[in-house]
């Protein structure tokens, strides 16, 4: 990872942690993390976008890795990360870029395109599609032990993951998200309790992956992950169109526990995206778990590659 450069960048009053890497002429791609991820699981990404002529740059959004915490962090919410973002091209001279987002991070892509159209030339995002900012973001009949609802409980899931140390945090929601099942307890069972501690890492993800991951989240915590996303899911945001015209494709793993959240499979097969995002296209790779950029990474950047270069996104800078 050495040609991966890292710098910090003042936005609205907090110093945000950016990685970067690539210079070339075309465009510019921001990748936009989930949770328990950081800039770091987009690694694969960025160097084969580099390597095609593209500049790469992945943030940590406020209160993840090594960006600065929110002031206030029982109010941050996805506006906080939406104007940061802005803020960051901004501050980068970029006028126009690529998203590329998954899990919450396309949440955020797909919203700062409704709210900046003129700020994004093309989207793709990793197991999440499209969902008007009209309907809910929680998942419909969500059981009481499902991991959204435990982790939105204040208090709830702060003394769940007190019980063990950071390294051992991050390894089981790794190893619970990496399941095609979506991560439930038993009422009198904790979200933690779920994990057979005895399984070994998948193999696509090494001891020395996690360290990095322990090292980015004992300096941030997890206080803001459960902030924004989990307890956030409920902010409503006021667009009148809710169009995307930008080229899009959304890469879906057929192993990745979302797509047994309720109506999700569903939503996915019928096209119904495409009455919003008519441009968008659609990946799915049969094997993939949540974490499929990891899992299979010449497998999406190759399908990341055929997007960008099938729609000539050149560089835009202020």
């Amino acid at each position: 990872m050495e040609e991966i450069e890292h710098k910090y960048i003042e936005v609205n009053g907090l110093k945000l942690h950016a990685a970067e890497i690539g210079g070339g002429s075309l465009s510019a791609v921001v990748f936009l993390h989930g949770f328990p991820e950081i800039w770091y699981s987009w690694r694969h990404q960025m160097i084969a976008v580099a390597k095609s002529g593209f500049r790469a740059i992945a943030p940590d959004f406020r209160g993840y890795g090594l960006s600065d915490p929110p002031p206030q962090l029982e109010d941050a919410t996805f506006s906080d990360l939406i104007a940061d973002l802005l803020a960051l091209l901004d501050a980068l001279a970029l006028s126009k870029v690529v998203l590329i987002g998954k899990d919450f991070g396309a949440r955020i892509a797909y919203l700062f395109e409704l709210l900046h159209s003129e700020r994004v030339s093309g989207i793709i995002t990793l197991g999440v599609p499209f969902v008007p900012p009209a309907r809910p973001a929680i998942p419909k009949h969500l059981p009481e032990g499902s991991y959204i609802s435990r982790w939105q409980e204040h208090g709830r899931a702060e003394a769940d993951f007190r019980r063990y140390d950071c390294r051992t945090v991050v390894r089981n929601i790794y190893m619970l998200f990496s399941r095609s099942e979506v991560p439930t307890a038993h009422e009198n069972q904790e979200i933690m309790d779920i994990v057979d501690s005895s399984m070994p890492l998948p193999p696509w993800f090494t001891e020395q992956d996690l360290d990095v991951y322990t090292s980015l989240y004992q300096k941030s915590g997890f206080q803001t992950a459960l902030q924004v996303p989990y307890r956030s899911l409920h902010e409503e945001f006021n667009i009148a169109d809710r169009k995307v015209e930008v080229p899009a494709l959304v890469i879906m793993g057929g192993k990745d526990y979302s797509l047994n959240f309720s109506g999700i499979r569903e939503y996915i097969e019928s096209g119904v995206a495409k009455v919003y995002v008519p441009k968008c296209e659609t990946a799915f790779l049969s094997e993939g778990s949540h974490f499929m950029q990891e899992q299979f990474p010449d497998h999406v950047n190759q399908l990341i590659l055929d997007l960008l270069e099938r729609n000539f996104f050149y560089e835009t800078v202020l």
